[in-house]
């Protein structure tokens, strides 16, 4: 490809261009691509920074309203009250974000009650979206050399983001299959109240 644009710009440089002109040209149409690429990069990166933000922030809110809610209603075989209320709260963030929710408004959390788990997982998207929360979470800490299990509420967040710059690399490599969409994952832990 880089032969023919030589071969294209030595015909014009014969006729119309200097040859500084020509190579100035030349060299401009082989860093572009290059330049496109880095611009396209540094943005699509920013996009998954800032994502990985709100994943946070989002599992953050639910883990602390989470850990305001009585433990009581866990023991059932039914998916509690407080799981159903930290998943709608996690999605209402996300979509007051304005982040894709991939459909998770109509997704039902799956209660697992022996681990007192609830994930809901939502398929609208190019992969899944998964929101777990955990009631019961055991935190094994040490406070003054002395070791305590503190019973948390752990939210986890594992987004699809889809790279743009997978399709801007084909530029420089053609039929290049880098990968298209990654997941972007966070997670909080607040500790019980009650």
């Amino acid at each position: 490809m880089l032969r023919r644009w030589a071969d294209r710009w030595a015909c014009l440089n014969a006729t119309t261009l200097t040859s500084s002109e020509a190579s100035q040209i030349l060299e401009f149409a082989i860093a572009l691509p290059l330049l496109v690429v880095l611009v396209v990069a540094i943005f699509d990166f920013g996009q998954a920074f800032n994502l990985k933000h709100e994943l946070r922030n989002a599992a953050r809110e639910g883990a602390r309203y989470g850990s305001s809610l009585p433990l009581s209603d866990i023991t059932s075989g039914a998916t509690p009250a407080s799981v159903t209320g930290v998943w709608g709260l996690v999605d209402a963030y996300l979509v007051r974000s304005e982040i894709n929710d991939c459909g998770l408004a109509s997704a039902a959390p799956v209660w697992v009650s022996s681990t007192s788990t609830g994930t809901a997982t939502a398929a609208a998207c190019p992969a899944n979206l998964t929101v777990t929360i955990e009631r019961a979470y055991v935190l094994n800490s040490t406070i003054y050399s002395v070791n305590m299990d503190v019973i948390c509420t752990k939210v986890s967040i594992s987004y699809p983001y889809q790279w743009h710059f997978s399709r801007v690399i084909q530029l420089l490599v053609p039929g290049s299959t880098y990968g298209a969409t990654l997941p972007v994952a966070a997670d909080a832990l607040m500790p019980n109240m009650q």
